[in-house]
């Protein structure tokens, strides 16, 4: 299969992170996955929404934004100035808290907000599960960061998790696709899953014609290798960083 960037089929787009790069966050990294490139921070705030007040419990959220030029033309106007934000920054925002609210044991949590803001600053296709990710790597420096040793006692971690999209092409299946082959794709797939394997969220739909039931389960398992990888790469950034992400789980669920 001959792919617009030369990897071949099972292959990630080369990964990048900085962290630390926003200052003022408890958490914060630059995530690049080739051209895409998503600005991650997480901040603690010791209030809940209302609806959790006075029951000892946290949350997580999320906000999802594009940058005016993310893409080649620039966007008429940022959303929420002047308008509403549109379905699909809401549509991605809600799958980001989702996704992470997964790794988090919120009952632990005490009543502290954790909020993730994920700015794509580059887009060339994979925001949302380049925005997932990276907001993993930042909610753990949030969590190890003085302000989140001081609000939150214990360890809240369930368990990594990253995303990554598999794209059922004319030629085949391949891993993490770039801008020119999502929107040519027969199937698009968005997978996000923890270290171990475990699904979080699936989300597919057939362009035109349906696929295989077998077709569907390939790609899955090619989705779960690659978020395996990216995994690792987050323990590697994390470790980078200083932290130790061990203390961050709760008993017995670290994974060296």
């Amino acid at each position: 299969m001959k792919r617009p960037d030369g990897r071949d089929p099972t292959s990630l787009r080369p990964v990048e992170m900085v962290t630390g790069f926003h200052r003022n966050a408890e958490g914060s990294v630059l995530y690049r996955a080739g051209g895409t490139a998503v600005l991650c921070t997480a901040s603690i705030d010791a209030s809940v929404p209302e609806f959790l007040r006075g029951k000892g419990k946290g949350w997580l959220t999320a906000e999802y934004q594009m940058h005016p030029r993310a893409n080649p033309p620039r966007r008429e106007a940022r959303d929420g100035r002047g308008k509403a934000p549109s379905g699909r920054t809401q549509e991605i925002q809600r799958l980001i808290g989702r996704a992470l609210r997964a790794a988090v044991d919120l009952d632990l949590l005490g009543e502290q907000t954790i909020a993730l803001d994920c700015d794509v600053l580059e887009a060339d296709g994979g925001t949302r599960t380049a925005s997932i990710t990276g907001a993993f790597v930042a909610l753990a420096l949030a969590l190890a960061s003085p302000k989140g040793r001081a609000l939150i006692a214990r360890p809240v971690l369930r368990d990594q998790l990253a995303a990554t999209s598999v794209g059922h092409l004319e030629e085949g299946h391949a891993l993490d696709l770039c801008y020119r082959e999502d929107s040519s794709a027969r199937v698009d797939l968005n997978v996000v899953a923890t270290r171990s394997g475990a699904i979080v969220e699936v989300q597919g739909t057939a362009e035109g014609e349906a696929v295989p039931r077998r077709d569907l389960d390939l790609m899955i398992d090619l989705g779960l290798a690659g978020i395996a990888e990216l995994c690792t790469i987050q323990r590697r950034v994390i470790a980078a960083a200083g932290v130790e992400l061990e203390p961050l789980f709760q008993a017995g669920r670290f994974q060296p």
